[in-house]
């Protein structure tokens, strides 16, 4: 139960210094937030658990498909926020990203990629 108590301080705490970053840099936190934070602690808690190797990289090849769908968010997020507000915007976005997450689907079932998804 420690394990898991670690586990949740370090990653709240990486949140924390991010979102106090962001108030006092604009650019210094968006660099740190759109490092793989949340990934590479993935990665390490499964290494640091005794995982499977094939398990960490299938882990790593998953999220690299599944992060293209939420890169328009971030494009739209800042041009909605300033037009119809935070919380309707932050709705489309992720009404966009749900959408964006389909159209993947679509192509990468296309090329042939989502027999090695899920």
């Amino acid at each position: 139960m420690s394990w898991i108590f670690t586990k949740y301080l370090i990653t709240a705490a990486i949140v924390v210094l991010v979102s106090e970053l962001a108030k006092r840099s604009d650019k210094l936190g968006a660099l740190v937030a759109a490092l793989p934070l949340v990934t590479i602690l993935t990665l390490i808690w499964l290494y640091v658990e005794n995982q499977p190797t094939a398990r960490i990289a299938n882990h790593a090849w998953l999220t690299f498909w599944y992060v293209l769908p939420t890169l328009p968010m971030f494009l739209v997020f800042p041009w909605l926020l300033s037009r119809i507000g935070f919380w309707p915007g932050l709705l489309a976005g992720m009404l966009l990203t749900m959408a964006c997450f389909a159209v993947t689907a679509q192509v990468i079932k296309r090329l042939g990629i989502a027999d090695l998804l899920l």
